[in-house]
């Protein structure tokens, strides 16, 4: 997979102070990634990029909206996504990403593709239960809200009228757990 061109960065010939970045996410960012649980996508994300003598420090924040299906009800709703996430650039004689937020890149590079880390920012961001706001809130009037509800087992205080009688060896049995 080709790198996305406006996500990579060429800092050799950058000034050591900070830079601004600003990138607009939509669905077509996720294709590249062959993510497909969006329905939709509308996130701004920001980067401050900071040059400084001997590393970089790149400052992520995204914010915006999502378009994803309700866990419960399937129904489609908007998602609003935020998130921050800081990291460290260095330089080292091999590539090595292991740690979450230092990144190790060989001393003749010269240029730096920040695309995945902020796919991996707006994934990260998401809750992991993905519920309608009409679910929590009541509003919401679904087929399958209604389909739950009524397949939903009893409360323990309503009793079914067909019930039977209970077993009286089950009242003896009872006696024993208040008999101390």
């Amino acid at each position: 997979m080709k790198p996305l061109k406006e996500f990579t960065i060429p800092f050799i010939g950058l000034k050591a102070e900070k830079h601004h970045f600003d990138y607009q996410i939509d669905k077509k960012f996720f294709e590249y990634f062959e993510y497909d649980d969006f329905n939709d996508v509308d996130i701004k994300a920001d980067l401050v990029f900071e040059k400084k003598t001997t590393f970089l420090e790149l400052y992520f924040e995204i914010s915006g909206s999502v378009n994803v299906d309700c866990d419960i009800t399937n129904e489609p709703y908007d998602q609003v996504v935020e998130g921050k996430f800081k990291l460290i650039v260095k330089f080292g004689d091999d590539y090595n990403d292991e740690f979450e937020d230092i990144l190790i890149i060989p001393h003749g590079e010269y240029e730096l593709n920040v695309a995945q880390y902020i796919y991996e920012l707006i994934i990260l961001s998401m809750p992991a239960k993905r519920i309608h706001p009409g679910v929590e809130d009541g509003t919401l009037d679904s087929d399958i809200l209604k389909k739950l509800e009524e397949l939903s087992p009893k409360s323990l205080g309503e009793k079914e009228e067909t019930s039977e009688e209970t077993d009286p060896r089950w009242n003896t049995l009872k006696k024993l757990l208040t008999d101390k």
